[in-house]
């Protein structure tokens, strides 16, 4: 039997810098818990809010003035190697609902975002009652002599020398001139929405909200694009290097490091 329980930021750190294929971690992380099966450490996750948590809530659910603590988001979230079976990962969300359901009474809902961008639809999501509520577009760039991705939000550092190389006090986006010299592509992808309501009056706003999308993404619904200043033009999916700690995002790794 899966067992959930809360866990020190320091723990789940160690964990997500051992097992996740990234190092870069959100920053309004709230919640740490730690699944232990036999007494084996399996799986942690961080529940948090984007980076627009009231926005966010609004935007999906605008008539019904709900606040930040009317949910939680899923951060960052991996297991051990070795939780490779199939009914894993939907073992594991069970585990998860029902543990916010006890501990957090006041939760409508669960919020997370499939990484379309990384060629993932998650399943696991769908596997598990998730409602999939639609897409958006999102852009990132990739520093094509590394492999490293790079978000925008991430790129302070950039955009400085970008405003320098123009000879401007700032630039909110890298320019193609600028991105041309450091060997430096923008990439367009999808991230995928899903909510779990959970409870009645959830499910009720849920349903009034008309959000419920009926086809949901499977792998052939990926797709990305390369950004020219001319346009832009599909492409397959790039091969990211989520392995670099260095790099662009170093600031970020080491602000989390344990």
């Amino acid at each position: 039997m899966i067992t959930l329980q809360p866990t020190t930021k320091d723990k789940s750190y160690e964990f997500i810098h051992s097992y996740h294929y990234s190092n870069v971690m959100p920053r309004l992380n709230k919640v740490y818990l730690l699944a232990t099966e036999n007494g084996k450490e399996l799986w942690t996750i961080t529940l948090w809010w984007g980076t627009q948590p009231l926005w966010t809530i609004n935007k999906l659910f605008p008539n019904d003035n709900l606040k930040t603590t009317d949910y939680f988001e899923i951060g960052k979230m991996c297991f051990i190697p070795e939780c490779n079976e199939s009914n894993f990962w939907s073992r594991i969300m069970s585990a998860l609902i029902k543990y916010l359901k006890k501990e957090y009474k006041q939760l409508l809902f669960l919020y997370t975002l499939a990484d379309g961008i990384m060629g993932k639809p998650w399943y696991v999501y769908q596997a598990s009652n998730f409602e999939y509520i639609g897409s958006f577009d999102t852009l990132v760039y990739l520093d094509t002599k590394t492999g490293e991705k790079i978000h925008p939000r991430t790129a302070k550092s950039l955009c400085q020398e970008n405003a320098r190389f123009l000879w401007k006090e700032k630039v909110f986006w890298l320019t193609y001139d600028f991105m041309e010299t450091k060997q430096i592509k923008k990439i367009q992808g999808k991230m995928f929405r899903y909510v779990y309501p959970l409870n009645k009056r959830a499910t009720k706003i849920l349903n009034n909200a008309k959000l419920k999308v009926g086809k949901r993404p499977k792998k052939e619904d990926i797709k990305w694009w390369e950004m020219k200043s001319w346009g832009k033009t599909e492409i397959d999916m790039p091969e990211f290097n989520m392995g670099i700690k260095t790099g662009y995002n170093k600031d970020n790794i080491s602000r989390f490091a344990t």
